[in-house]
């Protein structure tokens, strides 16, 4: 049995791993999918002071109060720089890294500067006078609908998962200073279908990984939000790295 946890991204919730927790489960593996702080059942918590920071102490607190090893960690979008942070603290705890079409920081590198068009929407939150928010991004006609999705009742009830996200997620710096977190080993897989909004970019994978095995990406030929669109292949993606 392998123990994995799935990290949401910006504005999403734990809930956007509905399809994937189950299917996970029936192949005999234990799951959490935690919605962080500001997300979800925790929206009320929603506050300029919660930042990346925040959200790194969240998944630490939560494997240390579960006690879990060995975990498989999966990082979607902004979690990149969750896990980041989180295998820099406890990499004796994790057994891989997986970067689900995520930001991959370098030490001391923030949200936007991994992906700079998060500066953008910082400065557009601090012209309409809610600085320290950013409202999720807006539907856009397929094929690159809402974070990826174009299916309608799936956009429907991704609308329902979807709140605000605090800015200081994008401007702390994450932390990659403790070599024991170079050991884990780490794959990248990356959504290629659908249309890639304007001003998003992919940073290209070293060949190397920082454990110095060969890199390891896989890819799906869907939009961003893999978990929604293809959760079945998504899992098989991830039963892979538990193999």
């Amino acid at each position: 049995m392998t123990t994995f946890l799935l990290i949401h991204g910006a504005w999403h919730s734990g809930r956007a791993w509905d399809r994937v927790v189950p299917l996970l489960e029936s192949a005999g593996h234990r799951v959490f999918a935690p919605s962080l702080t500001g997300y979800g059942d925790t929206t009320h918590l929603l506050s300029p002071e919660v930042g990346l920071e925040t959200h790194v102490e969240d998944v630490v607190g939560l494997i240390r109060e579960e006690d879990l090893t060995d975990v498989v960690l999966v990082g979607h979008s902004y979690a990149g720089l969750v896990i980041s942070s989180v295998v820099n603290d406890v990499p004796e705890r994790i057994a891989h890294l997986v970067y689900l079409d995520a930001m991959v920081p370098e030490h001391g590198e923030a949200g936007v500067d991994v992906q700079p068009i998060t500066q953008k929407l910082i400065d557009q939150a601090a012209e309409s006078g809610n600085g320290w928010r950013i409202p999720p991004l807006p539907e856009m006609p397929p094929p690159t609908g809402l974070f990826g999705v174009t299916d309608p009742a799936d956009v429907a009830w991704l609308r329902t998962l979807l709140s605000d996200q605090p800015v200081g997620c994008l401007q702390q710096p994450v932390r990659l200073d403790n070599p024991a977190a170079a050991s884990v080993p780490r794959t990248h897989i990356h959504c290629v279908g659908g249309a890639v909004p304007e001003g998003i970019t992919r940073r290209p994978v070293p060949p190397i990984q920082p454990n110095g095995s060969p890199a390891r990406v896989w890819t799906l030929p869907t939009g961003h939000d893999c978990m929604i669109t293809m959760p079945a292949e998504l899992t098989e993606l991830l039963l892979k790295t538990a193999r």
